[in-house]
């Protein structure tokens, strides 16, 4: 079997290469893939009421923009405003930790220097090669990142051209990669691809769903503990809750120093961490079990490895996508257990006729 179909290994194996070796230029095709994968279904409502699919694939980027710019005209003057804000209070905070904390702590400044404005442009003068060589290494690094800057907008800019054509042509694609499947085996592959359709569309737009509560929770949650940057931290911990704890870690540190900053109080850190635990619990008891289910099949510790594997394999890219190959690969492997557990291999000897039944399949 394998000397007779050596060609299309070797071609899987050619293709898996590229794929690698392109990882730096497949940002843009694979988030237009995702949501022209998200936008397929609004667009065949649409054109079961006898509009073209270019037609309704161009409503659906005009409503998509309108509600993009409406959301930006509404968040990013609050966000200036909290930013701002947190600006003002670095001053107080600086006082605080000089004369509560630090003392609480045992330590002291050194003897001539104080955290303020003053005494931090001392600093800088006593130190002045120290600080224009630190300058020019920022400076340099910035230059060498110029080209990588230039590389994500440009990317930035791809991302709606790759969705409207992979969006506009995405029925025909699909058929056609059904017709290049064995007819022998197209019952099985359209089971296969229905079910993966299925684990996809619970991942995405359970997980989708689940972003935006914890963003809302979070948010509301600290604006009432008096933070006065709370929808910025609430709704970039809600954004990176995808990947398991790390809108709840990464959300409460910068929320803690947030809050210390502009209180210059424990307590305040009490009440945050309060707010990030009860979302926690509702996201873990509530949220995903909801919204998101047990359709997926995937253990968190196989979730937390996915987004490593393809963070260290594709980078950014790999980190989006990861969760919904693993949820695919999930859906391979449930298929191949239970033809493993119908195999003479697998089966007595005397029992090669009666497959197991499914219930006794390995999980």
């Amino acid at each position: 079997m394998l000397r007779e179909h050596w060609g299309w290994y070797l071609l899987v194996g050619v293709l898996l290469t590229l794929l690698y070796l392109l990882a730096p230029i497949l940002s843009p095709f694979a988030v237009g893939a995702v949501f022209a994968y998200i936008g397929d279904p609004i667009v065949d409502r649409m054109e079961r009421h006898r509009l073209s699919r270019t037609v309704a694939v161009c409503i659906l980027f005009v409503l998509v923009t309108l509600v993009t710019v409406l959301a930006l005209l509404l968040i990013v003057p609050l966000l200036q405003t909290q930013v701002l804000s947190l600006i003002d209070n670095i001053p107080n905070w600086a006082q605080w930790v000089q004369q509560v904390a630090m003392p609480k702590l045992g330590l002291k400044m050194p003897r001539g220097y104080q955290l303020d404005v003053d005494s931090l442009r001392k600093f800088l003068a006593s130190h002045w090669d120290g600080a224009t060589d630190f300058a020019s290494i920022i400076a340099g690094y910035v230059g060498r990142s110029t080209p990588a800057l230039l590389g994500f907008l440009a990317n930035l800019f791809l991302i709606p051209i790759v969705s409207f054509y992979l969006l506009r042509d995405w029925d025909l694609m699909v058929a056609r990669v059904r017709n290049l499947i064995p007819r022998r085996l197209l019952p099985q592959g359209i089971a296969f691809a229905s079910e993966a359709n299925d684990v996809l569309s619970a991942l995405i737009r359970g997980q989708l769903l689940v972003m935006l509560a914890l963003a809302v929770i979070y948010s509301l949650g600290l604006w009432i503990v008096g933070l006065k940057v709370a929808l910025l931290i609430g709704i970039l911990s809600g954004l990176v809750s995808f990947v398991p704890y790390l809108g709840f870690v990464g959300g409460l540190l910068a929320a803690s120093i947030a809050m210390l900053v502009q209180e210059q109080s424990i307590t305040g850190v009490a009440w945050v961490t309060l707010v990030f635990t009860v979302g926690q619990m509702l996201e873990g008891g509530v949220l995903t079990p909801m919204l998101v289910g047990d359709r997926i099949g995937l253990h968190p510790v196989a979730v937390i490895f996915a987004i490593m594997a393809g963070g260290q394999l594709f980078g950014f890219v790999g980190v989006l996508v990861a969760l919904p190959v693993a949820a695919v690969l999930a859906v391979l492997v449930r298929h191949a257990l239970k033809r493993w557990a119908r195999s003479p291999l697998y089966l007595d000897p005397g029992d090669t006729a009666t497959p197991v039944p499914e219930s006794e399949a390995p999980p």
